[in-house]
């Protein structure tokens, strides 16, 4: 069989996020189907996919000059689009011609400003499709009249697998050290476990922050520290592998999702969690979920029965202390699990790539 191309551009893709995990996995699945992989980025970064989302492909793709910039003409891109049969590409904002075949937007950040319906962007997305992470997202994609489908992401089969390790008392938290955007909001999970812990009997409990951290978010990164007064029960864990996030989740008997707390999604909707990967994985771990009440948590949690959702620093403590008290909690942990297993398997996103994708 003849290979076919498809080629990958994200303006974001250095930074290694849920977003990017998602986009790769699109690839993966065309590798499968005999798609040769072009990535549009300046520097190879094969390895760091490995080992920061545990993205591998039986070929490694071919990393090509960034034709996505200013300096290169319209007509020089138009040209080497041509000779793809897939052109997928995450936007900043920016919309380009395109001559391949078929040509696919990943929506991951529900941001107005990105999304821009003027008479030379309309003309640029004749024939695009938009794809996005989220229900939440296609909502807000749909209110600003552009038409999209929802491609869940999957989970890695080494997190949905079911294990034994004993259950610690850790609450975790998972997501990138960074203060723009769709924060992880850090901070709040440091004040609710400082509250939290005024209790002597969760004063035997640990708070591990964990997640990605880039140069440019060392201030912010410092400004958490300095958050937790010294308590030493508080253990910051940045940039650790993908087999260490794994056996912190296995560890971890409580998950605290923070991301969008306070922010009003009629004014602000990308600066609430889009999906939530990282509660999924929490929720596949065996961890008892807490999620801020907003965003993509709102359609993959269902409050007591696969987790909880909160809107108040005070509601996410009252909520902890009550689970930590009943008996049911294993079977949340169950039905969490089954839920997420079920929905976002690689064989379910595998069946929705080849549904969407020509």
């Amino acid at each position: 069989m003849k290979s076919k191309l498809a080629a990958l551009y994200d303006p974001y893709l250095n930074t290694l996020g849920g977003g990017e995990k998602h986009l790769l996995s699109i690839l993966q699945v065309l590798e499968q189907r005999n798609y040769k992989i072009h990535i549009y980025w300046d520097e190879k970064l094969t390895q760091a996919f490995q080992e920061k989302l545990n993205i591998t492909f039986q070929t490694a793709p071919v990393f090509k000059e960034n034709i996505f910039q200013e300096h290169v003409s319209a007509i020089e891109k138009l040209k080497i689009l041509s000779q793809y049969d897939i052109l997928i590409y995450a936007t900043d904002g920016s919309y380009f011609f395109s001559t391949a075949h078929h040509t696919y937007i990943f929506a991951m950040i529900p941001n107005r400003a990105l999304y821009t319906t003027s008479l030379l962007n309309k003309a640029k997305l004749l024939n695009a499709r938009f794809i996005t992470n989220s229900r939440y997202t296609q909502g807000k994609l749909q209110e600003w009249n552009i038409s999209s489908q929802v491609l869940y992401p999957y989970l890695d089969r080494d997190i949905l697998k079911k294990h034994t390790t004993p259950k610690e008392h850790i609450i975790l938290n998972v997501g990138r050290f960074f203060p723009q955007l769709h924060s992880k909001r850090q901070d709040v999970a440091i004040r609710a476990f400082q509250k939290l812990v005024q209790s002597q009997k969760y004063a035997d409990f640990t708070l591990i922050l964990a997640g990605g951290l880039l140069k440019e978010d060392q201030e912010y990164y410092e400004s958490l520290q300095t958050l937790t007064q010294g308590d030493k029960r508080i253990i910051f864990m940045p940039n650790i592998t993908h087999d260490e996030l794994i056996k912190l989740y296995r560890r971890s008997l409580i998950y605290w999702h923070c991301a969008g707390y306070g922010v009003d999604t009629k004014i602000h909707p990308e600066n609430v969690e889009h999906l939530g990967i990282t509660p999924l994985e929490a929720m596949a771990s065996g961890c008892i979920t807490f999620c801020y009440n907003a965003g993509g948590p709102q359609e993959t949690i269902v409050d007591g029965e696969t987790g909880f959702l909160y809107n108040s620093i005070d509601e996410l403590i009252e909520k902890t202390e009550y689970v930590l008290k009943i008996k049911t909690a294993n079977e949340i942990r169950t039905n969490a699990h089954e839920f997420v297993s079920r929905a976002f398997s690689y064989e379910a996103f595998t069946q929705q790539v080849n549904a969407i994708i020509a």
